[in-house]
């Protein structure tokens, strides 16, 4: 009887580490795509606050412009692949795949739709 329940409790924490695995990191920039890449981590302050202005984002321009978000706590690589400084760091990317404007710190809706709008009017 405890065997068996030792390999349930073992089940259940492993099940428990799929659900807790790193979310992918995307691909930036979106090919053929005006991309915004938000940099950050979920446990940030900034970031927190940065989170539903991404998802809305993320709907207004949906098959327009990608407005994607990686986690550097997830994923530390990303930090050197993309030469962080800080975080949230946002990156806008033209259709060519051309990084275009960087931003470090908390940036506004407003902002970011201000540069994505620019990027998409090219």
């Amino acid at each position: 009887m405890k065997h068996a329940a030792l390999c349930c409790a073992l089940v259940m924490v492993l099940s428990a580490g799929v659900c807790l695995a790193a979310t992918p990191v995307p691909e930036v920039p979106a090919k053929g795509m005006v991309t915004m890449v938000d940099i950050g981590a979920k446990a940030c302050v900034p970031c927190k606050m940065m989170a539903p202005i991404l998802e809305e984002l993320e709907k207004e321009y949906q098959g327009k412009a990608a407005v994607l978000f990686i986690d550097v706590w997830e994923h530390r690589e990303q930090g050197a692949r993309f030469g962080l400084k800080l975080i949230p760091t946002q990156i806008f990317y033209d259709k060519a795949g051309k990084e275009t404007y960087r931003h470090e710190g908390f940036m506004d809706k407003a902002a970011i739709s201000e540069k994505l709008d620019a990027l998409l009017a090219q």
